[in-house]
């Protein structure tokens, strides 16, 4: 059974994410953009920084900077951080990267945080953090290379992206799957329909 969000309100919505998943996610749910306009922000963590307030600090500068563009459209914006401990995992651009990621993650628990940030058309912000704790298996390391291999960890924070081939080395995960994916559904449909979207 599809869900579907049904829209009141004729104010442009901007989606500030290049990324197809955000996008995927929210028709999935009857919400499609008007216009998709990604921050490109430098999103490079502070020095001792913490993945909540990095994950919340993430979403709200991007929100913001793309919200500048569009006044009184309802801008939102997302950002999706795999930790593990206190320790932020880096977005895998090379397979050094995603290997080291996936060695570090095997066996163990880790969470992800996603940070929601909405400009609203009047310029006040609504803000939300979602937490999911995922739980991998013991990863051999035929399992790692081929998932190397299957290119599925290109550009993606820790190295994995759950709604592909790493399902298979995930055996519990607690919180909301669609917040590991880039969006947790639950909470933006919250925040759209209490302002009036």
């Amino acid at each position: 059974m599809t869900m579907t969000f049904t829209r009141h309100s004729s104010v442009p919505f901007v989606l500030a994410s290049a990324s197809p998943r955000r996008k995927e996610l929210l028709g999935q749910v009857g919400i499609a953009a008007d216009v998709i306009d990604p921050a490109d922000i430098d999103e490079t963590p502070g020095r001792l920084e913490q993945p909540i307030p990095y994950a919340k600090r993430m979403a709200r500068e991007k929100a913001e900077a793309v919200a500048a563009r569009h006044p009184g459209s309802f801008v939102l914006a997302a950002d999706t951080v795999v930790a593990l401990g206190r320790r932020i995992l880096p977005k895998a651009e090379d397979e050094r990267t995603a290997r080291h990621c996936l060695e570090m993650l095997s066996g163990r628990r880790h969470r992800v945080m996603g940070g929601h940030a909405l400009v609203l058309p009047d310029g006040r912000i609504c803000e939300r953090l979602v937490q999911t704790v995922v739980r991998f298996k013991r990863l051999e390391k035929i399992e790692i290379d081929a998932y190397i291999d299957s290119r599925d960890w290109e550009g993606k924070a820790g190295g994995y992206a759950i709604q592909g081939n790493a399902v298979g080395f995930i055996p519990a995960i607690n919180g909301s799957y669609s917040n590991v994916v880039g969006l947790s559904l639950p909470e933006i449909l919250a925040l759209l329909k209490g302002n009036g979207f």
